[in-house]
């Protein structure tokens, strides 16, 4: 693979009623409705306002027979429409409904963790090889003959594994892991190959973002190892709502699409499903604008493992690098002194001239030549002033360094300078294989300066910004190289959006904590509740809860598993009702909904994580 000049991974291509996917096709974007599959009238309304915004695949939920039935009806209004969108079944925890869908739904999605495997209890199992075998061969058996009505119908199927829903079989074997995630998937893929059943695409997802990516990453290069090249659908589950959730997806799923990986994308966000879409969509375009782009003659540094990264041994430059959290830098050249409390920087670059009034507890970063050494200052130099940085007795000081100015006399300076921090920067059409170059660069020739990314832009829409440097940051973010961040936008975006998506950023990679962190699922109709009012409640009730992890879930699906990362939970139960979970333990159950955001702070106060709002 080649880490720093963008190609598509070459998949085979999977027939979705008339809209191909994976090979050369484009990379396709899709949406689930949040309906009720029995609501003919509701489910094809929604699905048509989804391609409207540019949707071109539509999954709607299927948990009984007569959902998987209904799809027909769903179809034939649809095509008496003029719509032509093919419709994919999400089914779980029953094979027989997949059995249904497939005869009425262009693609089928199935999950591994609940397609045989009973629900996940988290109880600790043991199997012997002997008992192992068995349980695969019970999958092999029920497996096949659904392979077969998919074979009749013209049937695609999806494999859509989610961390959440892996059953208590993969986890007594392999743990919570990526590698038993990827075994889940290649358990079922391996019998389509044996049935010679080829029209399969691939999810694998996480709320968590580390998983996600490493994860992914891990079954492309399995498949590679077993001749396998099957398209794969992206997407960051419970990705939650507003900036939180693009900025969850667009690092997540950008991070592959800056890779080459993908074929398909899903932006999952708690609001209606047409909104997906447009965002969907820029994060697409953004990452595709890079092909064809000016080589960049990188080269990978030994002992990087792309598969299983850990983050870059670097030393400490005050309290960047080393051991310390990612720093946010911010600019505020023109004078202006707008900030939030919530997400102050740690460092402003100011240019040639200090503001009236600086912040206590922030770093002022100084052009080297206008720099005076006042207290909290600090000098920063471009790579045509290695000299004056040489002299400069400053205990941090900042060097602006494109990947190309990097030369073996600078490196070998460099490795000498133990108050240097570099600042990457890069212009180039694809600017995540430039600023990787630099840090492998770096990493070859032994320097453990800290890195932080200047990251440029000229955006005048909050969303623009958030997704484009989400996706450029994941990558570097996963790969392990970052010590710090610097947005820099010279639209009209006000400088606390600027510095709310850097902290957003590094929160969403798992870097660094700056607020209360909301694992929200879209809701589909399965979701017995509003799902984005309850979201809001929610919200306005622990939004000042730094550091904890709180889950709203429509359903039990993924709920409770994709939670166990979470803090708190709160889980659809039933029309109407809500249950409550502390890490993965249902606390109490089937609470009235006009009760459940009281009742979840009452949880939280009990077990001393509550604080009230200042």
């Amino acid at each position: 693979m080649d880490y720093f000049n963008y190609s598509r991974r070459k998949s085979s291509v999977v027939n979705i009623g008339g809209t191909p996917l994976g090979g050369e096709n484009p990379i396709r974007i899709q949406s689930m409705t949040n309906t009720s599959t029995q609501d003919t009238e509701a489910s094809v309304a929604q699905a048509k306002r989804i391609v409207d915004a540019g949707g071109e695949y539509v999954r709607l939920t299927t948990q009984g027979i007569k959902e998987a039935e209904n799809l027909m009806n769903i179809n034939v209004a649809l095509r008496q429409s003029g719509y032509m969108v093919p419709l994919v079944a999400d089914v779980h925890f029953n094979p027989k409904v997949a059995d249904v869908a497939a005869c009425y739904a262009e693609k089928v999605r199935i999950n591994p963790g609940n397609y045989v495997d009973a629900a996940r209890t988290f109880k600790k199992f043991e199997y012997t090889d002997e008992e192992y075998a068995q349980e695969l061969q019970k999958i092999r058996e029920r497996f096949v003959p659904f392979l077969n009505i998919c074979k009749e119908n013209y049937t695609a199927i999806r494999i859509g594994v989610n961390h959440g829903s892996l059953s208590d079989r993969i986890m007594s074997r392999y743990g919570d892991t990526p590698e038993g995630i990827v075994e889940s998937c290649m358990e079922f893929l391996r019998i389509c190959v044996e049935e010679n059943f080829t029209a399969v695409v691939i999810s694998i997802k996480a709320s968590n973002t580390v998983v996600m990516v490493r994860t992914v990453r891990l079954l492309v290069a399995t498949m590679e190892k077993e001749g396998m090249n099957f398209p794969l659908h992206l997407g960051v589950t419970e990705a939650g709502d507003g900036e939180d959730g693009r900025i969850k997806s667009a690092l997540g799923i950008g991070a592959l699409l800056s890779d080459g990986i993908g074929d398909t994308i899903r932006v999952s966000l708690s609001e209606d499903p047409e909104c997906e879409i447009p965002v969907a969509r820029k994060l697409v375009d953004y990452v595709a604008n890079r092909a064809d782009h000016l080589y960049i003659p990188g080269v990978e540094a030994e002992g990087f493992n792309y598969l299983s990264p850990v983050r870059r041994k670097t030393f400490a430059v005050k309290n960047i690098g080393g051991e310390n959290l990612p720093v946010v830098i911010a600019d505020r050249m023109n004078g202006k002194t707008d900030y939030d409390p919530q997400f102050t920087p740690d460092y402003i670059y100011a240019g040639r001239e200090l503001p009236q009034h600086l912040l206590p507890g922030v770093g002022y970063i100084l052009d080297g030549d206008v720099w005076d050494r006042r207290e909290n200052t600090y000098p920063a130099f471009n790579f045509n002033s290695i000299e004056e940085l040489k002299k400069s007795d400053s205990s941090l000081n900042f060097l602006f360094l494109p990947y190309m100015a990097l030369t073996e006399e600078l490196a070998e300076d460099l490795k000498t300078m133990d108050n240097v921090v570099i600042i990457s920067q890069s212009n180039h059409q694809n600017r995540l294989g430039e600023h990787r170059s630099l840090v492998h660069q770096l990493m070859s020739a032994g320097c453990e300066n800290p890195v932080v990314f200047f990251q440029y832009y000229t955006e005048n829409e909050a969303e623009d910004l958030q997704i484009k440097s989400a996706a450029d940051m994941g990558a570097l973010i996963f790969d392990g190289f970052c010590d710090g961040l610097f947005i820099f936008n010279q639209g009209s975006i006000s400088h606390t959006i600027v510095d709310a998506t850097s902290f957003g950023i590094l929160q969403a990679g798992r870097i660094r904590t700056s607020k209360t962190e909301y694992i929200s699922c879209p809701g589909c109709g399965r979701t017995l509740f509003d799902l984005q009012s309850t979201i809001a409640r929610v919200k306005a009730a622990t939004n000042h809860l730094t550091g904890l992890k709180i889950g709203v879930m429509g359903c039990i699906v993924n709920g409770p598993g994709e939670m166990a990362d979470a803090d708190y939970g709160y889980v659809g139960a039933g029309r109407g009702k809500v249950s409550l979970y502390k890490k993965k333990e249902c606390i109490e159950k089937n609470i009235p909904e006009e009760e459940a955001v009281e009742k979840l702070i009452e949880l939280i106060k009990a077990n001393g994580d509550y604080m009230e709002k200042e």
